[in-house]
């Protein structure tokens, strides 16, 4: 059993001793905690908290503890059901909402689930509020509201509706372009939430057709629900036999999207911000940001609008910290997580998906056509494994010893920029393992220099 306390917020597996994975006891005394804080540090008089969660079999044995929680806590739940991660970002702000509680491990398998916190804006809490927050529950520092003071419950199931509205309100968004095209579209929704808000949104986007996979709300995943091509395999198979314009498929929350060809081949979930960005940048032309494990691809389509191109920490708390600072028009991760603050500041498929379909409708390519514009950079993501008592930070800092002549840049972890490659190492915060990224124009080249790191830090290691 296993239990994580990180910035993407309290994760674990379902069962267990307490204090060993995710179980009632410690969901009550984490939820308590975050209401503590919330309490502490909001601006917001309204007295309300938003939660949601995905399609996962624990989902509502979760969602009962929870709203129970935070109404001993003295706050008033409003339950917005089975949705995304973005619609329920939307739904804090359009509650007024002190925050909110998303009930999901995201691309984790079946039996995993988590609670992801949310300030006020709809945004995930950063570093120093999510250490307040296991301080808090590792100190048991919250007190339960007596009779009179308990918060009270409802249910508001609009949310969806408003998300979509939101989409659709959007000034690049071209509906008509859209419904001309008459494009044909296959989904993969792995069996939780987008399976009902992705057919509503491309219906009203005006798409021809939509060809429905994995899409019943069971939560039983019945591929690893990570969006990558090894567990694609089935949707990949209905594309490559033709009659589709392009696949979409998005992780159990929906903040990720991934792309198939319509032969069948991979757009690389790496391009998913890539070609959005594109798009954005050719009618807003401003700054913009991603992590230090993103392509290449990215900072070269900014720069090709005369644009500035910034980096930052992985992890979209980060990203988003950056955009702000930095007043970009479009950020994300490579990880096919596209964030537009013309919407709002989170990861968001559905903006990903309305923005992609206006840009391939203009374009008037097939989509393979349109991945073909882009410079091809290949990421190759590896581990390294080490002994428990390993010292990782000294070990990083020789490796950036090692290349300061090169461009080098250690906001996290250590990034060696070379002129036409790059790798990435970046510490777990909850194991003692190295996880390497590297990127080139060959996948071959790209895994000889991440080996090649990893031959130097084993080395080190020693």
């Amino acid at each position: 059993m296993t239990l994580i306390k990180s910035i993407s917020g309290i994760r674990g597996t379902i069962g267990g001793q307490a204090g060993e994975s995710l179980n009632p006891l410690d969901i009550v005394k984490f939820t308590s905690a975050y209401a503590t804080l919330i309490r502490k540090t909001t601006t917001n008089k309204s007295n309300k908290l938003v939660v949601d969660r995905d399609a996962r079999i624990s989902g509502e044995m979760v969602k009962n503890i929870v709203c129970g929680t935070l109404m001993g806590m003295g706050f008033d739940v409003v339950n917005i059901g089975l949705a995304s991660t973005p619609t329920t970002e939307l739904a804090v702000t359009m509650e007024g909402a002190c925050g909110g509680i998303i009930l999901t491990a995201s691309h984790t398998p079946r039996q995993w689930n988590a609670l992801k916190l949310l300030n006020e804006n709809g945004e995930f809490l950063n570093a120093e509020e999510d250490q307040e927050v296991l301080r808090i529950a590792a100190a048991e520092e919250f007190d339960f509201v007596a009779i009179d003071n308990l918060g009270s419950y409802r249910e508001n199931n609009t949310y969806d509706d408003k998300h979509i509205e939101a989409v659709l309100a959007l000034k690049l968004m071209d509906i008509e372009a859209i419904r001309n095209a008459k494009f044909k579209v296959a989904i993969d929704c792995v069996n939780s939430v987008g399976g009902v808000i992705l057919p509503k949104l491309l219906e009203r986007l005006g798409v021809e057709k939509v060809e429905k996979l994995y899409c019943d709300l069971i939560g039983d995943f019945l591929h690893n629900p990570k969006p990558l091509e090894k567990n694609l395999g089935d949707i990949m198979d209905l594309m490559a036999k033709g009659g589709y314009d392009v696949a979409f498929v998005v992780d159990p929350d929906v903040d990720r999207l991934a792309m198939i060809c319509e032969d069948g081949k991979m757009y690389g979930e790496e391009y998913t911000l890539v070609t959005v960005a594109d798009y954005v940048l050719k009618h807003t032309p401003g700054n913009t940001v991603s992590n230090l494990s993103s392509t290449r691809a990215f900072r070269d389509v900014t720069r090709k609008y005369g644009c500035e191109y910034n980096v930052s920490a992985v992890d979209e708390v980060n990203v988003v910290a950056k955009i702000r600072a930095t007043n970009a028009v479009i950020g994300g991760e490579g990880n096919g997580g596209v964030i537009y603050p013309e919407s709002h500041f989170g990861r968001d498929a559905l903006v990903g998906i309305a923005l992609f379909l206006s840009h391939l409708a203009h374009e008037g390519k097939t989509v393979s056509e349109l991945r073909a514009t882009y410079p091809s950079y290949f990421i190759v993501k590896n581990r390294i494994n080490l002994p428990p008592e390993t010292d990782v930070d000294a070990i990083l800092a020789k490796v950036k010893e090692m290349y300061k002549d090169e461009e080098v840049n250690d906001i996290d972890g250590v990034k060696i920029d070379f002129s036409a490659k790059w790798v990435h190492l970046r510490k777990s915060n909850t194991e003692p393992i190295i996880r390497v990224y590297s990127e080139t124009s060959t996948r071959e080249a790209a895994d000889k220099i991440g080996q090649k790191i990893i031959g130097i830090v084993y080395s080190l290691a020693k």
